[in-house]
Parts: structure tokens; sequence; C-alpha cells
């Protein structure tokens, strides 16, 4: 196996994938576990450019990294939260969550490496965005206008949510 520059900017990416999964799930300020969620985010953003899915990319960055952890703030920013600290899992605790990562990791990287895919001709990085945008718009257009209007949906009833709770603390005040 020989180390290319294309190899090595995987590796690089993979490992910040992992860690930030990984902090994500083991830090307990909420706002730092989002940081953590944007470093996964972008990352699995620069896989996707090397897997010449510009297209991809990109949305992966404005609709993950952007809206989707702004949405994120907002409801922390919007709920109301106690800080309480946890108890600390230990030794133990750690040693067990290192233990389960390290055998995931082994499962996956051998799922992988028996994995015989035939190689097939493909028409996959000529036009990408074009192809993308004939598919989204013939064969799955109802799908995506659903989408947008339960996104509609969810961002009406995450204010009315918040108005509500207002409206309650006005009136406990009385």
């Amino acid at each position: 196996m020989s180390l290319s520059g294309e190899l090595i900017a995987f590796l690089g990416l993979a490992l910040v994938a992992i860690l930030g999964g990984v902090l994500l799930i083991t830090l307990t300020k909420v706002v730092h576990m989002v940081i953590a969620l944007v470093f996964t985010f972008l990352s699995i953003a620069g896989i996707y450019m090397l897997l010449s899915a510009e297209f991809v990319a990109v949305v992966q960055i404005l609709i993950y990294s952007g809206a989707i952890t702004i949405v994120m703030l907002f409801g922390i920013m919007l709920t109301k939260h106690q800080e309480r600290e946890e108890p600390s899992k230990g030794r133990w605790g750690k040693f067990s969550l290192l233990l389960a990562v390290a055998g995931f990791a082994v499962a996956v990287y051998l799922g992988i490496y028996n994995l015989h895919i035939p190689v097939q001709p493909t028409t996959l990085h000529e036009e990408n965005t074009k192809q993308i945008g004939i598919e989204l718009f013939s064969k799955y257009v109802i799908p995506f206008e659903v989408m947008s209007v339960l996104l509609l949906v969810a961002l009406v009833g995450a204010i009315v949510l918040a108005k509500k709770d207002d409206k309650d603390e006005e009136g406990d005040q009385l």
C-alpha cells in the first residue's frame, strides 16, 4: 500500500470525523458538543470532495454545518435547561468506551478490507450537479416538496412552543 496525498487527506479527514463524533458523545456542555458536530460535518464534506462529489460537499457545508448547527444553537437558547453536574463515569467507564470504539473500528476495517466490489464503468464524474438536478426534479419532486412542507411545519411548531413558554412565564409572575 503506497501513501498518496489522497490517502493521507482521507485518513486525516476520517480521523477528524471520528474524533468529532467521540467528542460529541463525551462532552458535557451543549455548545461544545455542537462545535464537535460542526467539525464532523466539515470533515465529511471534505471526504465528499475526495469522492468528486463537489455539489454534495457544498450542500453538506451549507445545510449541515451552517443551517442545522444554527437551528441547534437556537433550540438550545430557546429551551430551558438547568446546568447540573453529571457524575463522572470513572476510569472503567472511559476504558469501556475506548474498548467499544476500538472494537467498532476493527469490525469496520475488517468488513471493508474483505469487501470485493467489481469495477464497472460509470459516468459518475461527468456533470455531477446536472445529474443530481435531473434526478431530484423529475423522479423525486414529490418527496422533495413533502420534505419542504415538513420542515416548514417543524419551524412553525418550534416558534409556537417557544412563544407558549413565554406566555406561561408571564402568567406565573402575576
